[in-house]
């Protein structure tokens, strides 16, 4: 064992002993379902909630390292990543090892069951690659999956159902990435989490919360088996939690590659679960046979002296980040005192504009025409930012119509609550991977099979179809289709180099999150972790959100005096991320979250 690898064994041992302290038819759906909020059509209307509950701080931690770095939402994945690249792994080998981890210890966020996008630098191509491994719907989904009798049904039941899984996607890209990028052996970058599943690991603080927080998952038998005991009560702090399932699992995948996952055994135990629930998914094998994760052409775009690059569409965040920063490029919000009501207003307001065309005009572009070009076009956000009055706020913001489109489509108001981690990755030859991967809610869908959950992400499709004037929305659900994300991995490029990485969980408020960050060290000179640490503030185009409990409470009476419909809220976001600096490595962890970053 060398000396990297001893010091990750002692650390991995701390964390340990702090942890002590049916179908597709709206017609057969049954009448349990129905109705969410009365003229809302079953949709969490005006709650734009958030994904995970808030489980409190952890200490603030800035780590620096020369050689490489990883950043995670758990220090054990970022431990075992740590432990590829002293082994002479690259990032995507680190990334992967990761990720096998976190579906292990960070079960309510992310997992093999899920999908994810990713974003990467190249440093012997000196290009940036975008990779989507975004689930599908199924052949046989239709546009009204979850209506009934002409209306949406409710958001909870649509989650907690076989109908929300889609086709699981983050292990056929993760097996695209290695194939391209990979230096160690596939089955080598299991080891850590087999016998991490095998052995046990200590139940954290944030998970034992939130497990006793769920009501759903003690519904699921296969759930309830694996995370309570058999009292129903949650997993105590510090309990040595084993997983003998998983391990097989990932026994199979690295033996076999991503094709064990896909077919045979593990396949038909997907299909079966989702057909078993009590209402009935139908999710195939030739769903799961017929997977493809893609790579894209990344996201980018010039910001002062950076260029901006994240996941394109079906994701929806990096193009609002850009939208927004670039719409704060034409006020004086740089200037201002970060935590002064008039910062926050201005960042509001951009946020309105870009959550207004982000409900219009992004869903699957294998399906829809995405005018991303128009979107982004200088002119145009320019003319949006004319729209941002210095001491007033615009209320509910309408979407912009660059290319006319405005008159045919239908606004989606569907919320948006994937539960999610990011992980950052930068290894000694300079590659850097930014990845954001989910489950979509706590969670997921709560159906536990083999060992890990499966996704609800069909729930961010359009709940309806068509909007209250019967136009289609962009991002209703199609067979095959991808459903809109908000997921935001992104790279930020200064002189064509790699500067910084980052990205979050917390559902559609990501974009907030990841944009703060930016606007943190890009424009308010602060350091990584101190715009991670920074209060969390923002608008989806509804309430201006606060993170309560915090130095902006003092700034509430000055917003609602502007106009703002404000609201201080638990806002937890679980910002990873690294900044590439001459000499050394910077990485930055979310305090809000029980995440670390650490390197040599």
């Amino acid at each position: 064992m060398n000396s990297v690898q001893a010091r990750f064994k002692g650390l991995l041992m701390a964390v340990a002993l702090l942890c002590v302290w049916p179908a597709a038819r709206g017609a057969d759906i049954p009448a349990l379902l129905l109705r969410g909020d009365p003229g809302q059509g079953g949709v969490l209307a005006k709650e734009d909630t958030q994904p995970e509950i808030a489980t409190g701080r952890q200490r603030s931690q800035a780590a620096y390292a020369e050689h490489y770095m990883v950043s995670s939402a758990n220090p054990l994945a970022t431990g075992a990543g740590v432990d590829i690249l002293a082994q002479g792994g690259s990032a995507a080998d680190a990334i992967i090892a990761a990720q096998m981890v976190l579906t292990l210890v960070e079960p309510q966020s992310s997992g093999i069951g899920g999908g994810a996008f990713l974003v990467g630098y190249d440093a012997q191509t000196q290009k940036v690659q975008a990779y989507d491994g975004r689930e599908t719907a199924p052949a046989t989904a239709r546009g009204n999956r979850f209506m009934l009798g002409g209306e949406a049904i409710n958001f909870k039941s649509a989650v907690n159902s076989g109908l929300s899984v889609g086709t699981p996607g983050v292990l056929r890209m993760l097996e695209q990435i290695h194939n391209e990028h990979g230096k160690l052996p596939w089955a080598q970058l299991f080891e850590p989490a087999i016998h991490m599943a095998e052995h046990g690991f200590a139940v954290s603080p944030r998970l034992h919360h939130m497990l006793v927080d769920d009501v759903e998952l003690r519904r699921q038998k296969a759930s309830a088996a694996y995370f309570y005991d058999d009292k129903g009560q949650a997993w105590p702090v510090g309990h040595i939690l084993k997983n003998p399932a998983l391990a097989q699992t990932l026994r199979e995948l690295a033996e076999r590659g991503a094709d064990a996952f896909y077919s045979g055994r593990i396949a038909n135990d997907i299909v079966q679960a989702v057909a078993a629930h009590v209402v009935p998914g139908d999710l195939s094998m030739d769903d799961l046979a017929g997977y493809r994760a893609l790579e894209r052409e990344p996201l980018c775009a010039p910001y002062k002296v950076y260029v901006l690059c994240g996941a394109p569409p079906p994701s929806s965040g990096p193009l609002a980040i850009i939208q927004m920063l670039t719409m704060l490029s034409h006020t004086p919000i740089a200037t201002l005192a970060p935590e002064s009501a008039g910062a926050i207003h201005y960042f509001s307001e951009a946020g309105r504009l870009a959550f207004a065309d982000r409900a219009m005009y992004v869903a699957d572009p294998a399906f829809a025409k995405v005018p991303v070009e128009a979107l982004l076009d200088p002119r145009y956000l320019s003319l949006r930012a004319d729209l941002i009055m210095p001491k007033r706020s615009i209320g509910r913001a309408p979407a912009g119509d660059p290319l006319g489109m405005l008159a045919v489509l239908g606004a989606d108001a569907s919320p948006e609550l994937p539960s999610t981690t990011h992980v950052v990755v930068v290894d000694s030859d300079g590659d850097v991977m930014s990845m954001t991967s989910s489950i979509e809610s706590a969670f997921g869908s709560k159906i536990f099979v083999d060992g890990f959950l499966l996704n609800n992400q069909l729930t961010d499709f359009s709940l309806s179809d068509v909007d209250a004037d019967d136009k289609p929305i962009l991002n209703r659900v199609e067979p095959g289709k991808r459903p809109r994300s908000s997921m935001s991995p992104m790279l930020v490029l200064k002189d064509g180099k790699p500067y910084m990485a980052l990205g979050s969980p917390g559902g559609a408020s990501i974009v907030n999150y990841v944009a703060k960050v930016l606007l943190g060290v890009l424009d308010w000179d602060m350091s990584m972790q101190e715009a991670i640490d920074f209060p969390n503030f923002g608008s989806r185009n509804l309430y201006t959100d606060l993170e309560k409990s915090t130095s902006l409470r003092g700034v509430a009476d000055e917003l609602r005096m502007m106009g703002h419909e404000v609201r201080q809220i638990d806002f937890p976001s679980g910002v990873q991320a690294v900044r590439l600096l001459p000499g050394k490595l910077e990485g930055g962890a979310d305090p809000r979250r029980e995440g670390l970053a650490a390197g040599d």
